[in-house]
């Protein structure tokens, strides 16, 4: 079974999780909590995952706010621009899809830098970059996946002992909607290299997601950088779904689950400042349409 995860996450689980919005409140780095704020309506008005802001003040659940309150906004972070560097090379470097390091840059196709520029990074990154080789120039295989979903998947492969991959059966029974929500991005292309391997479903912070079906918990964590707090349940026949940027998580690696249990909240945990659910529909290591697969 791990080594399926493995192999899941290798693939690419998640590489298509799109709309990575990073913080955008520039010019400050705290501000004072106001009658109604909430944790969540901050992280809308100034672009800041709640993630960043929970850590950045050390908060606990419930979250809860009063009036007054001081809160340390995350602080901004740069790269410059070295000889030989490309807007892939740094994004590999930092863990970053090159995305959404365009997208907070203003930058445009084909990303070309200059020795010297600054960077802006995400707020949630590392301000130390990861440990690489020389730049070189991506080839196109390269450059059609996502950049940090091979460093992501070794944190998790790392630790999972080998066992042999057991091919998964045909599904004719449907999986259930793990959400009532409204889908916001569909499976497949999405344009610029980018593909959504399942759904991303929006609704409101805390709705209930349930499983899609009766299976055992391969894996409840946030290890996977940009994904948040991450389920994934292998399901009896072989076939895995993935539940990605939740709130809160009832469930635990080892467990099992039935179809229809509440095993997490919609959050917007990861790379996304909007609560949403991205859900993920596997045969084995392959992703398929979720859509051919519910009601």
């Amino acid at each position: 079974m791990r080594k399926i995860l493995a192999i899941v996450l290798l693939a690419g689980i998640l590489s298509g999780c799109a709309q990575m919005n990073w913080w955008g409140g520039f010019g400050r780095d705290s501000l004072t909590v106001r009658k109604g704020d909430t944790l969540y309506s901050i992280s809308r008005n100034y672009n800041i995952p709640i993630k960043d802001l929970i850590n950045a003040n050390r908060l606990s659940a419930p979250y809860t706010l009063y009036v007054g309150q001081k809160l340390r906004l995350p602080s901004k972070k740069y790269h410059t621009v070295q000889r030989g560097e490309s807007l892939y090379s740094i994004s590999r470097m930092y863990n970053v899809d090159i995305t959404t390091l365009s997208k907070v840059n203003r930058l445009q196709t084909p990303y070309s830098l200059s020795v010297g520029q600054k960077l802006l990074l995400p707020a949630s990154v590392s301000s130390a970059p990861i440990q690489t080789a020389s730049p070189t120039k991506p080839s196109p295989t390269q450059t059609s996946r996502p950049a940090q979903a091979a460093p992501a998947t070794a944190q998790i492969s790392a630790t999972a002992p080998k066992q042999a991959y057991i091919p998964p059966k045909p599904r004719n029974a449907k999986f259930i909607w793990p959400v009532k929500g409204t889908v916001v991005s569909g499976f497949g292309n999405l344009g610029n290299g980018r593909k959504n391997d399942g759904l991303n479903i929006k609704a409101p912070l805390g709705t209930t997601v349930m499983a899609a079906d009766h299976g055992t918990v391969a894996y409840a964590g946030n290890e996977l950088k940009g994904f948040g707090n991450l389920i994934l349940v292998k399901h009896n026949d072989g076939w895995i779904t993935a539940y990605a940027h939740n709130d809160r998580l009832f469930v635990k690696k080892g467990q099992k689950v039935k179809r229809g249990e509440k095993i997490a909240t919609v959050g917007s945990t990861g790379s996304v400042t909007t609560p949403q659910l991205h859900f993920e529909v596997r045969a084995g290591k392959k992703a398929v349409n979720p859509r051919s697969y519910l009601p």
